[in-house]
């Protein structure tokens, strides 16, 4: 390594240090669950009962009314201390509901109990426990069966809550002209989001940093006197309205010219993290940017079509030096700018990290009186919460609720993010927030992200669902299978072994006739990044339909050996941290979306249509099945 190449990897290493220790506390509140605080639950959950299984543990109960979530937790033997569970996701431990898996549980009888908690931090007292021992082996003949059954009966319509937005980094980078591993950073970007918009539906982009001095939004001249000058902020939103998208528009960081603390920053970019040192200044800075997006991209499109977030995790120190009232304070004068510009506008936050500070912003806005068109926040390495229960505590039950950050995990360069784990998780998390979410943003489209430094090799662990260079990872298929389910759900049974904690299923039905059911096999717990044998299923599949009736079926996968790009390019690269030209080539030929097997025609029987097949943890299967219609006889 040269000493260029030495410094800028120790000055990327010292930069993910320091960033590590700040967003530490970040989990916490997940983590610990402390003393009970105002708001915490009463009462404990009842009819906890544990389900043995092969390699798992599976763990129901009875939910408590207005909880958002469950923490369970273990005790290596009866009379032991408990502590909460944690599956590594690096984030909030508590999970939305049951049934949940131990995929790793103690050798010895582990006993459990559950709380109820309304936010992070904010715990409620203990069920009564329960004792349970995995199974080693396949020791009966349910264990590590699975059956799952689709009857041709509508649920209702499919929700699809990863259309309405994904995120990225700053969008500014749309407008570079350097190059990542051969690839120019704005064009591959540029891709990479139309590629989102093709593939699955999106419609908007979340990003940071609009407000940053790279765009020189706000200056002051030589006397004091603002200027605003939104020509940088017209380049990027231009790019990304000609791709088709609309901008979630984060109204974030602070100018520098504005800060009280313009020494605080964030990322490798500088991003100030401040509160305004004027706050009548911030104030007409929102107000003139609002009127500035209407007037030109027609004051139509943008109250029908945008919106606006108010900063970025607030309630971490890594990305704010004021304290929670200021940030309230920021939300309540920033709602107003945006709404003077026109009351239809929509106006949301407080974008916090792991769910934190939904109450007392809430309560905040009972009192101040602030709009609140939808409630965003973030959380990784698990199902998101359930947040309605909030809502509906202030009288705002209907009250939109975006997840505008959601991923496997919260850390940089974190293996994971390449993994096949990572598909069978962002489709867990998918099918967990039907009908209680509004929308659900991967974080983020592509690994074109420099919040510690450019990407230095091709598979680094990155957030993207796309590789620089738009290389399709697993959990890129993932998303693209869900969204070629039909627009019906169809009623489907799951049971068996590991059923809904660990095996799941979507089934819909299409216009033309089309059933596609899409299966998969996962847990939350990342020490299983790799999987285990005793976690694998057989699933029993069974599709409801007429005798006689005859489809072309065909099977997708997404494995360890399928739909998996990583393991050629380990092949292929030697010593290599970006593949040369012909690489390149070899590699796109390559990332394809795998049959399982070959497309053949069945023929319904008097059961209906059933198959069979092995389900590996981590797996997904698609089947998808296209009625053949008989030729009519002259």
């Amino acid at each position: 390594m040269t000493s260029p190449d030495r410094a800028a990897a120790d000055q990327a290493g010292a930069a993910r240090a320091d960033w590590q220790e700040r967003l530490g506390p970040r989990g916490a509140a997940g983590r610990d669950p402390g003393p009970p605080v105002d708001g915490s639950p009463a009462e404990a959950p009842g009819g906890l009962h544990a389900t043995a299984g092969r390699g798992q543990v599976t763990l129901d109960w009875a939910p408590v009314p207005g909880a958002a979530g469950y923490l369970v937790h273990r005790a290596a033997r009866p009379g032991d201390p408990f502590h909460p569970l944690d599956h590594g996701g690096g984030d909030v431990l508590a999970v939305p509901s049951g049934p949940y898996a131990d995929t790793a549980p103690a050798a010895a009888l582990p006993c459990y109990a559950v709380a109820a908690v309304t936010e992070p931090g904010r715990t409620g007292p203990l069920s009564a426990p329960v004792t349970a021992t995995p199974l080693i082996a396949s020791n009966g003949h349910e264990s590590g069966q699975v059956t799952v059954s689709v009857r041709q009966q509508v649920a209702g319509e499919l929700p699809r809550p990863w259309q309405p937005m994904i995120g990225s980094e700053h969008l500014s980078l749309l407008l570079r002209r350097d190059t990542i591993g051969d690839q120019v950073v704005g064009d591959d970007l540029r891709k990479a989001l139309r590629l989102t918009e093709v593939t699955f539906g999106v419609q908007a982009v979340r990003a940071h940093a609009i407000l940053d001095d790279e765009l020189a939004v706000y200056t002051e001249d030589t006397g004091g006197c603002p200027r605003h000058d939104f020509t940088g902020v017209d380049r990027v939103y231009d790019e990304l309205t000609t791709l088709g998208l609309r901008p979630v528009v984060e109204l974030s960081f602070m100018p520098r010219a504005l800060a009280r603390d313009p020494d605080r920053t964030v990322f490798s970019y500088g991003a100030v993290i401040s509160p305004p040192r004027d706050w009548d200044r911030w104030a007409a800075l929102i107000h003139d940017l609002t009127c500035h997006l209407i007037e030109r991209y027609g004051r139509d499109e943008v109250v029908r079509h945008w919106s606006f977030e108010v900063w970025n995790e607030p309630n971490l120190d890594v990305f704010w030096t004021g304290t929670q009232q200021e940030y309230f304070r920021l939300y309540d004068t920033t709602a107003a700018a945006v709404r003077a510009a026109d009351p239809g506008l929509r106006i949301g936050g407080p974008a916090s990290a792991a769910a934190g500070w939904i109450e007392d912003f809430l309560a905040h806005l009972d009192e101040s009186g602030a709009p609140l068109d939808f409630l965003s926040t973030h959380t990784y390495g698990n199902e998101p919460l359930d947040l309605r229960p909030a809502l509906e505590r202030h009288g705002r039950g209907q009250v939109p609720i975006w997840w505008t950050e959601w991923g496997a995990t919260p850390t940089h360069f974190n293996r994971v993010g390449d993994t096949v784990f990572a598909a069978a998780f962002l489709l867990r998390g998918v099918r967990s927030v039907l009908g209680r979410a509004d929308a659900l943003a991967h974080w983020v489209a592509s690994d074109h992200f420099e919040e510690l430094g450019p990407p230095r090799e091709l598979f680094h662990g990155g957030f993207g669902l796309l590789t620089v260079g738009n290389l399709r990872k697993p959990r890129f298929w993932a998303l693209a299978l869900a969204q070629r389910l039909g627009r019906d759900e169809l009623v489907t049974d799951v049971e068996g072994d590991g059923a809904h904690s660990m095996v799941e299923a979507i089934a819909t039905r299409g216009e033309d006739g089309r059933i596609g059911v899409l299966v998969w096999n996962s847990t939350l717990d990342q020490s299983q990044l790799d999987g285990d044998p005793r976690l694998d299923r057989e699933i029993s599949l069974r599709i409801e339909a007429r005798p006689g009736a005859a489809y072309q079926m065909t099977h997708h996968r997404i494995d360890a050996e399928h739909s998996n790009i990583v393991p050629a390019w380990e092949r292929m690269r030697g010593r290599s941290a970006w593949p040369d030209p012909g690489q390149w080539q070899r590699l796109r030929a390559a990332n394809t979306l795998d049959s399982f097997e070959p497309p053949a025609s069945v023929i319904s029987g008097p059961r209906g249509l059933v198959l069979g097949f092995s389900l590996p943890l981590p797996g997904v299967s698609y089947i998808e099945l296209t009625p053949i219609v008989a030729a009519s006889t002259p």
